[in-house]
């Protein structure tokens, strides 16, 4: 699944570009999640970490793309971002945030089935495993490596990721075979839990590296002490 955001203050151009990644999704059976912004500002207030994509206009009149790119390029240094225009001028001050590309107005679908081809070719060679999971928040693209451990949580699921703490509405039967062949073993019937975070082990307790301690239940305990020995085995 690929997160794209599209944005910019003309809402026909917005349109467009959301029918022709749709039709691109139809002719190649790439799935996307599609957030629609009209200005910088609202992207800027949304969770634009989650997304792998950014479309966006530079001339806008809140806050242009050039600004709103490089209050994104602070806290993110990864995700692509490529920008509308109309004027090659602006190539130089788009290239100072790490543009990926740029797209001239207007838009036609021949060139951005080019554009994406190239895109996605590109992120195939170099991405990392991740999950992606949905909340009534967002869309979020969780590193498997960053994902410390995942607890049951009111009906639902609490996923500890190393910078935030992110509710998904999963089950944990499903998120245990999604996580199958990453490291995660289940210590209790709530906690599932990566092995690469573990400090040690004290009787039916937990310690991970972060100093945060989560149970192991009796009846699950030596089926999970046996998967952690085979995993420290393989890793040491």
């Amino acid at each position: 699944m690929i997160a794209i955001a599209i944005c910019d203050d003309a809402k026909a151009l917005v349109e467009k570009m959301e029918e022709c990644l749709i039709q691109y999704q139809k002719e190649t059976g790439e799935q996307f999640i599609i957030k629609k912004f009209y200005d910088g500002v609202e992207i800027l207030a949304y969770n634009y970490n989650s997304f792998d994509l950014i479309f966006m206009d530079i001339k806008m009149p809140k806050l242009d793309g050039i600004k709103t790119a490089e209050r994104i390029r602070a806290k993110n240094k990864k995700v692509d971002i490529i920008f509308f225009t109309s004027l090659f001028q602006y190539a130089a001050e788009g290239y100072k945030v790490n543009a990926y590309d740029f797209l001239v107005k207007p838009i036609k679908y021949s060139r951005l089935k080019q554009e994406m081809d190239k895109w996605i070719q590109k992120a195939r060679q170099s991405e990392e495993p991740y999950i992606g999971v949905k909340n009534d928040q967002g869309y979020y693209k969780i590193l498997i490596k960053s994902l410390q451990y995942i607890e049951t949580y009111n009906r639902n699921l609490l996923l500890h990721t190393d910078s935030d703490n992110i509710i998904c509405y999963k089950k944990m039967k499903d998120m245990e075979e999604e996580l199958l062949h990453y490291g995660f073993g289940r210590c209790h019937t709530g906690y599932l839990v990566n092995l690469f975070y573990i400090e040690s082990i004290h009787k039916l307790e937990i310690k991970l590296v972060s100093g945060e301690r989560i149970p192991i239940s009796k009846l699950k305990r030596k089926e999970f002490l046996e998967q952690l020995a085979s995993y420290w085995g393989k890793v040491l």
